[in-house]
């Protein structure tokens, strides 16, 4: 547990100091080359101002990802941003999605973020990242983050949590990564109702709207 905080306080007190001008705090490299020498934990939490994540190390993929969609004004562009890693945790890097077919899937998505610089950086965390299949990262999981905003826009601020769900037989890569095999989406409304979504981590075969699924 004291092991447990102490990474968690690293991680904040780094996020906590960055501007626009002071971002690039993390590894400049794009790669996890940090000499950790702790064991990878299976469910590190970790929150910023934008999302909540349960990080597993162990597969440098994420558990599950919480925010919040709101209507907002664009005041930040992505030009130029590049994915980064966190010094003090274990996460996946660029080398994870070189000459593959996986995306660097965004969770919690630029789009709805870009109100700030500041934000819109946050979201190009590995933290915030998932090896997704490259025809469902820009196909049916993006038009579904569009019409999330388009709810936002017309009804309020929407609650979004995403579970990330690796089977038994799911992908390992030569780089050690894991993926995952398939994600839950679910987009929670302000009147507390809720739609489900479950996205196999393949090509899509049909409309986003044809992937939701009863809510437990």
């Amino acid at each position: 547990m004291i092991r447990f905080l102490i990474i968690c306080l690293i991680f904040f007190a780094s996020c906590s100091k960055q501007d626009s001008s002071s971002v690039k705090t993390e590894n400049e490299n794009n790669s996890n080359t940090s000499s950790l020498t702790r064991e990878r934990v299976d469910s590190l939490l970790v929150s910023n101002n934008i999302f909540q994540i349960s990080y597993n190390e162990k597969y440098e993929q994420p558990n599950w990802v919480k925010y919040t969609v709101r209507d907002i004004v664009k005041n930040a562009d992505r030009d130029g941003i590049e994915f980064y890693t966190v010094d003090s945790i274990y996460t996946s890097d660029d080398q994870d999605y070189y000459s593959n077919r996986w995306d660097r899937g965004h969770m919690a998505p630029a789009g709805s973020f870009n109100d700030s610089y500041e934000n819109l950086y946050s979201t190009f965390s590995y933290l915030n990242v998932a090896l997704q299949y490259d025809d469902l990262n820009r196909g049916t999981w993006v038009q579904l983050e569009e019409q999330v905003r388009q709810w936002a826009d017309e009804l309020g601020d929407i609650d979004i949590e995403i579970y990330l769900e690796f089977d038994s037989s799911h992908i390992v890569l030569d780089t050690g990564a894991h993926v995952p095999t398939a994600f839950y989406k679910y987009v929670i409304f302000p009147d507390s109702s809720k739609k489900c979504y479950y996205f196999p981590n393949s090509t899509p075969n049909k409309a986003w709207q044809e992937y939701e699924i009863e809510c437990n």
